[in-house]
């Protein structure tokens, strides 16, 4: 036997299980890490700058407004031109909150978010040192003569640049988001790659460890077992890999040990047997020459006794030599079904396929006496098919059966045996049926036992092994036969199957009464 591995087969299993968990688990945390950056970069792109950047342009719109509202109320005095400064002032402080919200706690934005508060600065400064002054001193005076409108064209000029270096400071901001985008996206990608080939490959290695370690050895073990199972008993059952196929290995090493000495002592006793039926085969010889030629000659000599001196003796002796005829005959009847008892099964004849009406027509012609003797009136129902048998022993069931149903017939009474024939799933199933004195239902095992008899042998002759060679030679021919309980007619019913020669299973059977129903002529 070859050595264990440390593993058993469900360990190993245990074993590439965890392996691939693992490669599963480490794949689905790397792709995760990777998603949730990748999700946080579109985050800051989507749900920060793009709406920074919105919002720098409403601040922007919102300082020309009020940059343009201021030069057209001092140019024309009209009150109406002061709308558009005021709608900008409320506009320019939604924008900025909105900035500082969006550049707030965001490392990546920490410089938007001083340009910004330069920005606003610069802003103030110009409503302040400019805009606010100008208006006032527009709406106190029809001229604008005394506004300065050089120095307010500087400081909104300073805070455009300031708008411009904000705006400049989120577009790259933006261009660097979406160049980490990609990478994130492209580092998902590879690392989704990554995971399937190191899932493929560790499925190929799993592959290739249960091949070598599990598979292998079991379909080694079962070539093994084959061999035995073949005939090779002699070969002794090795095996490698898991602890538990080798343990299996030795299990199955032991029966091939078992059965090898069981088979040793079956073939001891095939040989005993065979002595056994040699001398049986002997002690047949003897009995069917040695042993009837006395018995012969005291039946024939008794027969002689009888016609000579039957009346010139007392009723005594009339009477006993009638005994010595009449047990020398029963004498020889019961050695000749012994011999034939004892030939089924041993004598081995050549089962043919023949049709079972000619079996019929051969067992019926040998019971015409009888039949024709008693008035019996047998029928066949269902169309004989053909069967594969040996004819004489088969002929003898039917003659056996049939002859029970004319010989146990009720008094008075002429009997009719009824044989249906149907056919099922390769079989032939034969019921003889007759009107005679029945048999109960506690015997129906019994009457198949060599030497069983119901009745005395004054009233209903014969041997009693009739009824156990049908049952012997049907079962010689792979079938059964048993007493039908089930039937409520008056009468006996026995049932038996033959195999059919060459018959598709399942026959139909249910047209086989009618149109082929015959009584056989007997004359």
């Amino acid at each position: 036997m070859r050595r264990a591995g440390r593993l058993r087969v469900g360990q190993r299993f245990a074993l590439v299980i965890a392996v691939l968990g693992l490669l599963l688990t480490a794949g689905i945390v790397a792709s995760a890490r990777s998603s949730m950056h990748l999700s946080d970069m579109r985050d800051r792109l989507v749900l920060r700058i793009d709406p920074a950047q919105l919002s720098v342009l409403r601040l922007q719109n919102a300082y020309l407004n009020q940059e343009t509202g201021v030069r057209g109320f001092v140019l024309a005095g009209d009150p109406r031109f002061r709308v558009p400064f005021d709608t900008g002032r409320v506009e320019e402080r939604r924008a900025a909150d909105r900035l500082r919200v969006l550049t707030a706690n965001d490392p990546s934005l920490a410089v938007a978010a001083r340009k910004l508060a330069d920005v606003t600065a610069l802003g103030q400064r110009w409503q302040q040192g400019f805009a606010i002054p100008a208006i006032e001193a527009r709406r106190t005076k029809s001229r604008d003569d005394d506004v300065n409108v050089g120095a307010g064209r500087a400081r909104f000029e300073r805070l455009r640049r300031g708008l411009d270096s904000l705006q400049q400071e989120l577009a790259n901001a933006r261009s660097e988001a979406r160049m980490g985008l990609d990478d994130s996206a492209r580092n998902l990608d590879r690392v989704l790659a990554l995971v399937a080939v190191l899932l493929a490959l560790g499925g190929i290695a799993a592959a290739l460890f249960i091949r070598r370690g599990i598979t292998l050895p079991i379909a080694a073990l079962g070539d093994e077992v084959r061999r035995v199972a073949d005939g090779d008993f002699q070969r002794g059952v090795e095996a490698s890999g898991p602890r538990d196929v080798v343990a299996l290995a030795e299990d199955v090493d032991s029966m091939r040990a078992r059965i090898l000495q069981e088979l040793t002592a079956v073939q001891a006793v095939q040989e005993d047997l065979q002595r056994s039926n040699a001398e049986l085969e002997q002690f047949a010889y003897v009995a069917s020459h040695d042993l009837q030629e006395p018995l012969r000659k005291v039946a024939s000599f008794t027969q002689m006794l009888q016609r000579r001196y039957e009346g010139q003796l007392d009723e005594k002796a009339d009477q006993y030599i009638f005994f010595a005829v009449d047990g020398a005959k029963r004498m020889q009847e019961l050695i000749n079904d012994l011999l034939a008892f004892s030939r089924v099964g041993r004598v081995v004849r050549e089962q043919q396929a023949v049709p079972l009406q000619d079996v019929l027509d051969r067992a019926l012609t040998d019971l015409a006496g009888a039949i024709e003797e008693s008035g019996a009136i047998v029928q066949i129902r269902g169309t004989p098919p053909t069967v594969v048998v040996d004819p004489g022993l088969m002929a003898l069931v039917f003659q056996n059966l049939v002859g029970n149903a004319v010989k146990f017939r009720v008094d008075g009474t002429a009997p009719r045996v009824r044989i249906t024939i149907t056919e099922a799933a390769g079989e032939c199933e034969v019921a003889i049926h007759d009107n005679g004195i029945g048999i109960d239902d506690e015997y129906a095992d019994r009457i198949f036992v060599i030497f069983q008899r119901l009745h005395p042998k004054e009233r209903y002759g014969g041997t009693g092994i009739g009824l156990a060679m049908c049952r012997k030679i049907v079962e010689y021919h792979g079938g059964r036969i048993w007493l039908d309980t089930a039937d409520d007619e008056p009468g006996t019913t026995f049932r038996f199957t033959v195999p059919i020669a060459g018959a598709a299973p399942d026959a139909d059977v249910a047209d086989v009464h009618t149109p082929d129903d015959h009584e056989v002529p007997i004359t």
